[in-house]
């Protein structure tokens, strides 16, 4: 196990700022508004030839109640008393107040390394303030600047005995562990989840549909922030766990509401963290509200996860409060028909993130469309089907024109993607292309994954066409000449 560094301080000291210098990325949302940061968030940091993982905290809140300053802050102590050190930063040109003293006789009780650094320390400004860091007790401060990289130097020789005194006592605990690799062919048609390459999971909806709830039952512990109100969740925050003896990683997104609606910078850039996270990617679970479902934002995010490509499982959470059962899922799959059928046959699974029923039936609908979304359909197969498909309905005839499909192949997986060489590609149907579509869904059996199909021509054999005929040059000089009189 790494390292682990936690950053804490007071809110919109430069923790996210420093965060993302670290791992390299800008992982973390940075505002000038205090309190953008709510979940714990991990990343891979690298200083200089160090490699530790760091994790992102909420600004620490004097609030101990059940507010959701309280639950932050019991949040972050959380992620103080997991982390192998902490890096305790202040603002230099606020200066110490008191808050920063009571949370330093906090940090000083908790955690063994506790390093003090002077956020915001660039110019004299700053000299005050770096002063008074002495007054904490928690030794000499660290003056940097996580906006311009200034002090990243000293904080890697003040992290690297700890670090690597971490790598040699792992080294000392290692077992040794003989691995044998298994014989045959090594590529395979359907790439299994690995520790190096985990499954890729998003999930995605509207505000308040229970997402950070459902995370929490799969993981078995209250790792992320939750509660009664709508859009706790900001950052799309990645998990790796293993799920059912799969090595999964699960991203939580902030929920997405209407377009129109959303007018605040923070917000825009929740959601668009959000879909950057949809597009990383393979399995998107599309969670709604069983008393609400299939409202316009949620078709809309639906067909957003479908247009990016992403194998789809739809999830109704709140399972628990619906009274009459059977009847709504009889609605529910009808509405889902109707509405979505661009997705047509692709999991409706009932679950309940408060209890946790039904995250055994998630799971499987979930291995089952990646395996699908990863499937590759022989050639000499596709071909066959494809002369059935001619035969029962030949492609219509525009101008008078016959159009042969030649023949077929898959191009690639993830999601499957078809190619079918023909003649005059571009007067196609579309209706013939969704006939195809459809019955390559039902013969072969992939329901509800994006599939994707290309028309494409061979090109004219003859070499003569579009050209103009000319006259041979031997004859040109007899005709040049005029008629006899």
């Amino acid at each position: 196990m790494s390292f682990t560094l936690a950053i804490v301080g007071r809110p919109n000291v430069g923790k996210s700022t420093l965060f993302n210098r670290l791992v390299g990325r800008k992982l973390a949302l940075v505002d000038d508004q205090p309190g953008v940061t709510r979940d714990l968030r991990e990343g891979e940091a690298r200083l200089g030839h160090l490699k530790f993982t760091v994790i992102d905290t909420a600004g620490l809140e004097e609030a101990t109640d059940e507010s959701l300053q309280g639950r932050m802050r019991r949040l972050t102590e959380r992620a103080v008393g997991m982390a192998d050190a902490c890096l305790f930063m202040i603002d230099a040109r606020a200066g110490v107040t008191a808050t920063d003293e009571v949370f330093a006789d906090i940090l000083r009780k908790k955690n063994a390394h506790v390093f003090l650094a002077a956020n915001k320390g660039e110019g004299r400004a700053a000299d005050g303030g770096v002063i008074e860091a002495y007054s904490l007790g928690l030794g000499e401060p660290l003056r940097l600047s996580a906006e311009h990289g200034e002090g990243m130097g000293e904080l890697a020789m003040m992290l690297a005995p700890l670090i690597d005194a971490a790598e040699e006592k792992a080294k000392e605990e290692a077992p040794e562990v003989d691995i044998d690799l298994p014989e045959g062919d090594e590529q395979e048609a359907y790439r299994l989840p690995t520790v190096q390459k985990p499954l890729q999971v998003a999930v995605i909806g509207r505000p308040n549909a229970g997402k950070s709830t459902l995370i929490n039952k799969i993981l078995g512990e209250d790792r992320l922030l939750t509660g009664p109100e709508a859009g706790i969740t900001r950052d799309a925050i990645s998990l790796t766990l293993d799920w059912g003896g799969v090595p999964t990683r699960i991203f939580d997104t902030a929920g997405m509401r209407k377009k129109a609606k959303v007018q605040a910078k923070l917000e825009k850039l929740s959601v668009s963290d959000g879909l950057r996270a949809v597009k990383f990617a393979e399995v998107v679970v599309v969670l709604l509200d069983a008393d609400i479902p299939f409202e316009q934002q949620d078709l809309r995010i639906s067909d957003l996860a479908e247009r990016e490509g992403r194998a789809v499982v739809l999830a109704v959470n709140k399972w628990d409060l619906e009274p009459e059962k059977q009847a709504k899922l009889r609605t529910l799959r009808e509405s889902f028909e109707r509405l979505l059928p661009q997705l047509r046959g692709a999991p409706l699974v009932t679950v309940s993130a408060k209890t946790g029923k039904g995250l055994d039936r998630l799971q499987q609908a979930v291995i089952r469309a990646h395996e699908v979304w990863n499937r590759r359909i022989p050639t000499s197969h596709l071909n066959r089907w494809l002369a059935g498909m001619v035969e029962a309905h030949p492609p219509p005839a525009p101008g008078g024109r016959r159009i042969k499909l030649r023949y077929m192949t898959q191009a690639k997986t993830r999601p499957p993607g078809f190619v079918v060489m023909c003649s005059y590609p571009d007067k196609i149907a579309e209706s013939y292309s969704r006939y195809l579509v459809n019955g390559l869904r039902e013969d072969f059996d992939m329901p509800g994954t994006p599939i994707r199909l290309w028309m494409r021509g061979q090109g004219d054999q003859n070499p003569y066409k579009n050209k103009k005929k000319s006259t041979p040059s031997r004859l040109r000089k007899h005709l040049d000449k005029k008629p006899y009189k």
